[in-house]
């Protein structure tokens, strides 16, 4: 009969048919057990499954466990799974332990602190639709009776709220509705201060955690970027097409339904040099500075230090648009004429 390879959290065994020709049994402690179990997930083999495959007693030995079929074991996935080494009862206790300190190692290992910054870009974008609201509802409520206020000047609409008296004829005539718009313009104020304290909260942390998309984008336009993303993790990953249109997925879908022309850029149009640059440049400006976030997202992830090539190469990139559009060098390729490899390739 065929000498089958059997291994379980427990331990490994060598059986032949309902007989077992050799053990070996794994610790019992957690941390053992703990480090076993991360062995096996990662596809590595235990101590225990190295001693078994290095006896001579396993040559031909089947096995219904891939990582074991990587070492000289006939694979057999008809072999039934979950079948111990013996038949004595085992206390599964230190396995549950151990399974519970490896999962809380993972998700430890697994934690992105950039979450925080997402959620501090997501408030403020909340707070800013929440001072705008109450904006406009000051605004109004005060141009009633103080009428020279302009209702668009949400700040000093607030100012007026809080300043006002009762002796304008056209005022609220009761207390508690004149107290009711202070306290209305108190909540407009409280807003805008909270949104700026979590801007600059922003600002001041992103730095240290991601240095290199800091140093491309501006804290300011970074943070937008990663909360877009959903992470540095799933940006580091993304392709640089994708980041180009992050933020701009609506306009995207619309391009897949053949609505609309497919957009060149969405948050990466906050950045100052693509704001300020010719529209038939733009795209090709953020395409470029695409590529170079989607470069600095992956240094950052990585813990590298800031790599000063990425700006410089974008403002090379930049200057040489600019160059191109200058009296004298014609405003683009003639018609039919095809671009350049080494220019298509300066786009990336």
């Amino acid at each position: 009969m065929t000498r089958t390879v059997i291994t379980s959290w427990h331990g490994t065994a060598l059986v032949d048919g309902d007989r077992t020709v050799r053990t070996e049994r794994a610790p019992m402690d957690p941390a053992s057990l703990e480090e076993r179990a991360r062995q096996r997930r990662e596809g590595r083999l235990t101590p225990e499954e190295t001693r078994l495959l290095a006896a001579a007693e396993t040559a031909g030995a089947v096995t219904g466990d891939r990582r074991l079929a990587d070492h000289g074991l006939r694979l057999d996935l008809t072999l039934p799974a979950g079948r111990t080494t013996d038949d004595a009862p085992i206390d599964r206790s230190p396995l549950r332990a151990a399974l519970l300190a490896d999962a809380e190692r993972a998700i430890r290992a697994a934690w992105d602190p950039s979450i925080h910054v997402e959620e501090a870009v997501r408030a403020s974008a909340d707070l800013e639709r929440v001072r705008n609201l109450v904006g406009e509802r000051v605004g109004s409520w005060i141009s009633r009776d103080v009428p020279e206020v302009d209702p668009g000047d949400h700040e000093g609409a607030a100012r007026a709220a809080l300043e006002a008296t009762d002796r304008s004829p056209f005022g609220p005539p009761d207390p508690g509705l004149r107290d009711a718009r202070r306290r209305l313009a108190e909540l407009y104020r409280s807003v805008e201060s909270t949104r700026a304290e979590l801007d600059a909260a922003v600002a001041a942390a992103l730095p240290a955690r991601s240095p290199n998309l800091s140093a491309l984008l501006g804290p300011d336009l970074a943070a937008r970027l990663l909360a877009q993303a959903g992470g540095i993790e799933r940006l580091a990953r993304l392709p640089a097409s994708t980041v180009q249109v992050l933020g701009a997925e609506a306009a995207f879908f619309e391009h897949l339904r053949g609505r609309a022309p497919p957009p060149r850029h969405g948050l990466l149009f906050l950045h100052p040099a693509i704001q300020s640059a010719p529209r038939r440049d733009r795209g090709r400006l953020a395409r470029t500075l695409a590529g170079k976030a989607a470069i600095a997202a992956r240094l950052d992830r990585g813990g590298a230090p800031i790599d000063p090539a990425l700006a410089a190469a974008f403002e090379a990139r930049r200057a040489r648009l600019s160059a191109d559009r200058a009296p004298g060098r014609g405003t683009g390729p003639r018609r039919g004429s095809r671009k350049p490899f080494h220019r298509a390739a300066d786009d990336r």
